[in-house]
This record gives structure tokens, sequence and C-alpha cells, in this order.
């Protein structure tokens, strides 16, 4: 590797880690202000609200790389400028577009890291803070989750503990669903058994319901049941994605699929995370380019504040973008797609005069 080499991948890491650390810590602290006003009339720690900030901080943290990449690539441009090695390395044959082409690199290898390591450990964390702060929750008797046997709900309702398995969740109903009904004491009430429920309301419409108590059976047309939990809140349990690790997103999908229960937010969730060392080179170019363009603006702010002006333009942009998947107005590959296709054409316009700055 070339000295010119090691020595801007250097500087860049540092840029990269200087803006990294700056993020957490503002993060850290906003998260720090929410977690305090939540358990502000709990008896706990004065520790755990601190805990709880540092296990949920690095996902937000995730969530902002764009941004971050974008800031250190700024950063770095200025490092350059400031000391006059842009111009060293341009009258020792370096182009602009070696430069870039050598950070873009870096960046996607970084980026690799990022969705390998960071993403993983991120979402572990997040699990865990999700967890301990269910335990100080309202909704904390209420349990949800899809394995390879359908989707299983624990519910706790007029002091009846409810044990629900259904094999497919789909249009507001639950098919080929199967009920326990027991007392406080986990004493079987009843058994309730049926091809279709409707749970669109928290009170469910059981149809054809086959009541089982000890050894009497009863058909009932029309049962109404009423629960904790109707369609939205179970979908908005399983909304949380960042809680979940590459490996656990591919076995949900699996689960999901079983079910036949949406694919659409995982499959978009999945996309994201395979497409973002690819954004992450975007973001740095467009910086780059943005960074060479004002190149003769004196205020260093002034530069900053326009890159993030335009970052916060794409980052809604491609909000718009993952809107318009989720809710299936589009396909979820073009959702993710689109956004960076239409950055790749921004930048590639751009970059047509960059060896000239």
């Amino acid at each position: 590797m070339n000295t010119y080499t090691k020595f801007l991948i250097k500087t860049y890491i540092l840029s990269l880690l200087n803006v990294f650390f700056i993020f957490f810590c503002l993060i850290f602290i906003l998260n720090l202000l929410t977690e305090l006003e939540f358990f502000k009339q709990l008896d706990v720690s004065s520790y755990f609200p601190i805990y709880l900030s540092l296990l949920n901080t690095p996902m937000y943290v995730f969530e902002m790389f764009p941004f971050i990449f974008l800031i250190s690539t700024q950063f770095f441009f200025n490092t350059l400028f400031t000391n006059n090695e842009i111009n060293i390395f341009k009258y020792s044959g370096l182009k602009n577009s070696k430069i870039f082409s050598i950070i873009a690199i870096t960046t996607f290898f970084v980026g690799i890291l990022i969705i390998s390591i960071f993403y993983n450990l991120s979402s572990n964390l997040k699990n865990l803070y999700l967890g301990l702060k269910s335990n100080y929750s309202e909704d904390k008797k209420y349990l949800a989750v899809i394995t390879n046997n359908g989707l299983w709900i624990k519910d706790i309702y007029n002091e009846n503990i409810l044990m629900i398995n259904a094999s497919s969740f789909n249009n507001n109903e639950l098919i080929d669903a199967y009920i326990s009904e027991f007392d406080k004491n986990f004493k079987i009430k009843r058994n309730i058994k049926s091809q279709k429920i409707n749970i669109e309301k928290k009170e469910w419409i059981i149809e054809n319901a086959e009541i089982y108590i000890q050894n009497e059976r009863q058909v009932v047309k029309n049962l109404k049941f009423k629960t904790n939990f109707d369609y939205t809140l179970i979908q908005n349990l399983f909304s949380n994605m960042s809680s979940l690790s590459f490996i656990e997103l591919f076995e949900m999908r699996k689960n999901y699929k079983n079910l036949n229960y949406s694919l659409t937010e995982i499959d978009l969730q999945i996309l994201k995370l395979i497409s973002f060392p690819f954004y992450f080179i975007l973001m740095f170019i467009f910086s780059a380019i943005i960074m060479m363009n004002t190149r003769a603006f004196k205020s260093k702010s002034l530069k900053i504040i326009i890159g993030l002006f335009l970052s916060v333009v794409i980052y809604y942009i491609n909000n718009f973008f993952y809107v318009l998947g989720s809710s299936e107005k589009i396909n979820v590959l073009n959702s993710v797609v689109i956004p960076l296709t239409i950055l790749l054409i921004i930048n590639s316009i751009l970059m047509r005069h960059v060896n000239a700055k």
C-alpha cells in the first residue's frame, strides 16, 4: 500500500471516528433525557436510566450513519484543504478521482463491518433494552411471538390468563385458532377452537366457536371474546425490526411466510441493510463533490450547513420511498433502489469535472 493511500485512509478513518463519537454522545444525552422522563415517578436505581440509554443508543447511531459519513467526509476534505495537502497530491499527479476511489473503497469495507458487526451488536442491545423496558411498561402482561408453529399470544384479561395459538394471521383474522383460558392460578377454565376469528377490534368475533368445558362440547355461531389485542396492536408488536440481527431477520421471514403474514416490512428491512454500504459510498461521493465545489468558500460552517441541508433532502426522499414500499404502493425492491439510483445519477453528473477542481 502506497504511503499516500495509508495517509488518506488514516485521515478519513480518524474523521469518521471523531464524528461517530460526537453523534454517540449527543444521541446518548437525548436518550438519557427520555429515560429520565419515563422513570421520574418509578422507583429504580439512578444508574438504570443510564444503562438503558447506553443499550438504546447504538441502534439510533446506526440509523444516523449516512449523516455520519457525510459529515466525516466534510471534515476529511477540510483537513486536506486547510493543510493544502489536496494541492500537493494534485501536483504529484494524484487526481481527485483517485482520492475519491480510495476513500469510496474504504467506505464500502467500513460499511460491511458496520452491517455485519455493529448492526448485529446494536440489534442485540436493542432487544435487551426492549426486554428490560417492558417490565416497567403498562403492557408488560402482553406477549406475542411468531414461531414455526404459528402465532402465539399470551394475554391477561379480567384476571384470566389467555394462551392463543393460530396457524395463520392475515386481513384482520386469525385462522385455525385455539384458545386456552385459565384462571389466575393457572387452572383451566375452557378451551375454544375456531377456524376463523375476526380480531379487527379488541372484542373478537369467533365464528363457529367450539367450546370445551371439562368433557362437554358446545358450539356458538358468533362468540364475542374480549382481549387486550386487536389487529393493529399485533401488527405494531412486530414492526420493530431493529431488535433483530441479520440471522434473526431471515428466521423471522421464514416464520412470517409459514404464517401467511405480510413479508413487506421484513423484506424492506433486509433490503435496506444490504443496500447500506452502497448508500454510504454514494453519500461520501455526494459530500466530497459538495466540498470540492465549495472549496472557495471561506466559511467551514457554511459548507457543513449546505451539506447537511442537502443530506436532509436525501433523507426525506429515501423515507418517502420507504413509506411507499411499506404501504405496498410500489415494489419493495424499487423503494430501496430508486432513491439510490437518483443519488447515483446526480453524483455521476457532478463527477464529470471533479479532476478540474
